[in-house]
């Protein structure tokens, strides 16, 4: 049912999908340590909305029959020099994930895969409201990095109620 080289395809994605969220993970606790307890839960919920991702593209791999396997993840970074380090980092990972998450949607198209091809259009509406996220946060804390209490009101107003989209996939486990 799915291509063959689109399912291999996705099944890289999930590692970069966990690989985001790790890496989302290791902002959080930076923050955390920091004493920064919004941003902290920002990157928290990041953190377990890519793994969220990576359970969605497992699901649709169990839907179509095609193998699910999990590739290896690359360490992430750790450490960071400033409060906007770890905000620049996430906002070029959504980039590079956009560039992904494109690539699919071309193997999608390119093997006439019309399931595969609507089922990756969701992520790249993801990926507009990910990018745009970050670019803004970005823009917060590089002009309040000595003023960390203004990042923190702006992340607390803009946090998101609920976030549940009823047009995103089904979640594998959920």
């Amino acid at each position: 049912m799915v291509a063959a080289r689109f399912a291999a395809q996705l099944n890289v994605q999930i590692g970069n999908e966990l690989a985001a969220h790790n890496q989302y993970l290791a902002c959080a606790v930076y923050y955390d340590a920091l004493t920064l307890p919004q941003m902290a839960a920002f990157f928290y919920r990041q953190a377990a909305e890519e793994r969220e991702h990576a359970l969605m593209m497992v699901q649709y791999l169990l839907d179509t029959g095609a193998p699910v396997e999990f590739p290896a993840v690359p360490a992430v970074l750790n450490s960071f020099e400033d409060v906007v380090a770890p905000v620049a980092l996430a906002l070029e990972q959504e980039k590079r994930v956009t560039e992904q998450i494109n690539e699919l949607y071309r193997i999608a198209r390119e093997e006439v895969d019309f399931a595969s091809e609507q089922f990756i259009s969701w992520f790249i509406k993801e990926q507009v409201e990910e990018v745009a996220t970050m670019s803004d946060l970005l823009a917060v804390v590089t002009r309040n990095q000595h003023d960390v209490e203004q990042i923190e009101e702006y992340v607390a107003r803009n946090a998101d109620s609920d976030g549940t989209d009823p047009t995103a996939p089904r979640v594998a486990g959920a």
